[in-house]
């Protein structure tokens, strides 16, 4: 609330609003502009802020300027961003008139014209306030075009009348009896303003003051106060501050927490594909290039099929089981019935001998020799089909010992097991 009497003039003049914390739901944010701006003192978030006066929000050469457009500007009127980084407040009263000065008109000598179609004017006392700030020096750019006079040239009465204004930054008095058309030379001409500002306690304050020069009353009563289109202040260090308010900071750490773990997810996620299609399409070229060396090759089988020829190698089908894995009975797509030896993962046995077994029985021709009909390799799962013999016990014919097995030499042991699985009928 603003005291009375003598004081009261002061403190509407400055700005400088005395607060009672009873008024804390009916005035939002009025607490931040009490004298010594309490708001993030000694605790700063910010180390820039860029405000488009008497605008929408907006961006221009790449600096997003934040919105000042509030429809309520008063006499007496402030206002504080919710996130407590920027706040504006204005003393004097028009008469019948707004407190935002718009143009159509295309304001030259700028890369970025639409940054003046809105100006804030106030009719004596307008200030800008950056809260929260990290204390160092800072450059602060002020940014005006004179939009609501005639061109000094013209003949119309217009063009006798004058907006006078001073200029403070943080109580310093930087331009005295500031005249933006005659600075810029003309109206409808863009011109920005740039000064540097030392804060040590964590705000800092832009104050537009009208001290009764210039023209006060034609044609209505304070027409011709401080009229401003943009801001945008930035510190001249780096600075550590995060940027990011209070109320946002749990949101900000939840979203980064969130992304930080999908992230490494998804990429583990595609890695696992890849590499199950990988798996997949590996054992066909694993095929292709063990049987290569092989002069006549074998007929190839898949595990699908030898699987369903055995019942999903039912134990009712198994006929024995060597030292090397289990044989099964089995039935082909085509009718004829075959023996299918699986070799045991636990036998050792490896890709360069399972070949060289394939070879030797494909190369060796004996009527006492069961016959190949071909192979399946597919990743670590290894398979012969042979014929099936009825006139003999298979599993004798396959896994029998006889005098064969002790004319085999130490150099011939790759390809010893072959010949005691295949022995029928001596």
């Amino acid at each position: 609330m603003v005291t009375s009497g003598a004081n009261a003039h002061l403190n509407l003049v400055a700005n400088n609003f005395i607060f009672d914390k009873s008024n804390i739901s009916v005035m939002p944010g009025l607490n931040c502009l009490q004298r010594n701006f309490p708001c993030n003192r000694n605790s700063p978030l910010y180390a820039h802020f860029s405000i488009k006066c008497g605008g929408p929000e907006m961006t221009a050469e790449g600096i997003v300027y934040e919105a000042e457009n509030s429809a309520s500007f008063g006499a007496a009127w402030y206002y504080v961003t919710n996130t407590e980084k920027w706040a504006v407040s204005n003393v004097g009263l028009f008469e019948n008139n707004s407190y935002v000065q718009n143009t159509s008109v295309q304001v030259i000598a700028s890369n970025t014209p639409e940054l003046y179609q809105t100006s804030r004017v106030s009719p004596g006392s307008l200030r800008y306030y950056g809260l929260g700030l990290h204390n160092g020096l800072y450059n602060v750019s002020l940014f005006f075009a004179e939009t609501g006079l005639d061109d000094p040239s013209s003949q119309t009465w217009m063009s006798r009348v004058r907006r006078v204004f001073d200029i403070y930054i943080q109580g310093s008095l930087e331009l005295k009896d500031f005249d933006i058309s005659k600075e810029a030379g003309g109206v409808e001409r863009a011109l920005q303003k740039i000064f540097k500002a030392n804060v040590s306690e964590n705000y800092l304050e832009i104050h537009l003051f009208w001290a009764g020069k210039g023209t006060c009353c034609v044609p209505i009563q304070g027409y011709y106060g401080p009229l401003i289109s943009a801001i945008h202040v930035v510190s001249d260090f780096v600075s550590n501050v995060t940027g990011i308010p209070p109320s946002n900071r749990g949101k900000k750490s939840r979203l980064g927490l969130i992304v930080g773990i999908a992230v490494p997810v998804g990429v583990v996620s595609l890695i696992f594909i890849f590499a199950v299609f990988y798996m997949k399409r590996k054992p066909q070229h694993n095929n292709e290039d063990e049987l290569l060396g092989i002069g006549s090759r074998p007929n190839t089988f898949s595990y699908t099929e030898l699987r369903s020829a055995t019942d999903d190698f039912n134990p009712s089908k198994k006929l024995g089981e060597g030292g090397f894995g289990p044989v099964f009975k089995g039935t082909l797509s085509d009718g004829r019935i075959v023996a299918v030896k699986q070799l045991s993962v636990a036998s050792h046995q490896g890709k360069s001998q399972f070949v060289t077994e394939i070879s030797t029985i494909s190369a060796v021709q004996h009527r006492n020799l069961v016959k190949l009909y071909g192979c399946c390799i597919e990743g670590d799962r290894r398979l012969l089909v042979y014929e099936y013999l009825e006139n003999r016990s298979l599993d004798q014919a396959l896994f029998g010992r006889n005098i064969l097995y002790t004319h085999f030499t130490p150099s011939m042991l790759p390809i010893k097991s072959s010949f005691i699985h295949i022995i029928r009928n001596i």
